[in-house]
């Protein structure tokens, strides 16, 4: 349960957050990252159906939609919002050089990441899961694997933390991304996807039932918001932002909105978190 003093510091932080917003009607560079433009620069996937996905020229998944909560909550409207595409491997780099002023790109909060950059939230607590075709009924969690063939993508640590921890004689197969696994899905060719419960969902959304997540979470990863490092004003500005977003229920019809279809819930256990990364 909240402490008095917890409430009372976060109530005075919102009530600066409303000034700020207020005076951002005359100022908008004040509140959010400092741009000369007017602009506020924000990464996200442009591959994740679900959470980051760029579709026809438009911006959408629930990642964008917390993005864009926060941008508002800064004093930013959406067309003063620059999408950047921020691929895994390059986040780091974007924020350090001032390419994007915040992240939105299921960027988990690691000790390792945050030696050269800082987060805000988390905003969402995601545990590694499994994606399946409708039908299939022998893979029930993780240790269901064994003479199993399994995809994951490049780079990902997801399909050898099943092979180490879970069934040592699972058959990894990786491909250059997600879309990739589900088609190796769709076809036979491999019995399992796996990667973070909310990106499989996304991909379960997009399949239009013909996929689904098994629904049995076996890792945490707490998403953060990237922002530059040692940015603690912004930190504190973000995380009351998301708290709102949390709050009046906007969080959850995003959440919502993105998995349409395919009865993904959030783990209660983690989620909604309580977002105060960053401002120490």
């Amino acid at each position: 349960m909240t402490s008095l003093s917890t409430r009372a510091k976060r109530m005075l932080r919102r009530a600066a957050a409303a000034i700020c917003a207020l005076a951002c009607v005359f100022a908008v560079s004040a509140c959010g990252a400092d741009d000369a433009d007017g602009k506020v620069r924000i990464g996200i996937k442009f591959d994740q159906p679900g959470l980051g996905f760029k579709k026809n020229g438009t911006y959408v998944g629930f990642d964008v939609d917390v993005a864009k909560y926060i941008a508002k909550k800064l004093g930013y409207s959406e067309d003063q919002i620059v999408w950047k595409e921020a691929p895994s491997k390059q986040r780091e780099a974007m924020l350090q050089n001032g390419d994007v002023d915040f992240i939105v790109a299921t960027y988990s909060i690691t000790d390792e990441r945050k030696k050269v950059v800082s987060f805000a939230g988390p905003y969402f607590v995601a545990g590694q899961d499994l994606l399946v075709r409708k039908d299939e009924t022998s893979i029930k969690g993780p240790e269901d694997l064994n003479g199993k063939r399994l995809c994951s993508v490049t780079g990902s640590t997801s399909a050898v933390t099943v092979k180490e921890k879970f069934a040592n004689e699972v058959q990894l197969m990786e491909q250059p991304g997600y879309a990739e696994c589900a088609t190796a899905l769709f076809s036979g060719i491999v019995d399992a996807v796996t990667t973070d419960d909310i990106i499989l969902a996304g991909l379960a959304s997009a399949s239009r039932g013909r996929l689904r997540v098994v629904g049995k979470p076996f890792t945490q990863e707490y998403y953060g918001v990237g922002i530059k490092k040692g940015d603690t004003q912004l930190a504190t500005k973000i995380n009351n932002a998301i708290a709102d977003m949390i709050q009046d229920g906007s969080w959850k019809r995003a959440i919502a909105d993105n998995t349409k279809g395919t009865s993904y819930t959030p783990n209660a256990k983690y989620n909604p978190p309580e977002p105060t990364e960053g401002e120490k």
